[in-house]
């Protein structure tokens, strides 16, 4: 499928989406946002190519944030799993110790 370029400087599919969101990784959103800001900021866009950036910018925004609730709830649940394993090796620990008295 080939696509075509916006004033953002963003590759479309041809449905209003950016052709490799669903395949986005964390620092490649990161890095586009910060291309996207970069370029607010250095000003000289029109109006319709600043609103672009802006929602260009906005879209890039949810992606890492969807990415890093992501790493939140793995990392959680590593640290929930971690914890059960440490209470179930201390309750067999002192059920040891209890049958050695």
């Amino acid at each position: 499928m080939t696509g075509t370029t916006d004033e953002t400087g963003t590759t479309t599919d041809g449905t209003g989406g950016a052709a490799s969101d669903a395949a986005l990784g964390y620092e490649q959103a990161r890095d586009e946002l910060i291309d996207v800001v970069r370029r607010l900021e250095a000003g000289g866009a029109t109006l319709e190519e600043s609103l672009a950036l802006w929602e260009r910018g906005e879209e890039l925004a949810r992606i890492c944030g969807e990415w890093l609730e992501g790493a939140r709830a793995r990392l959680d649940a590593a640290l929930a799993r971690d914890e059960a394993a440490e209470e179930a090796d201390e309750e067999r620990t002192g059920e040891a110790d209890e049958a050695d008295e």
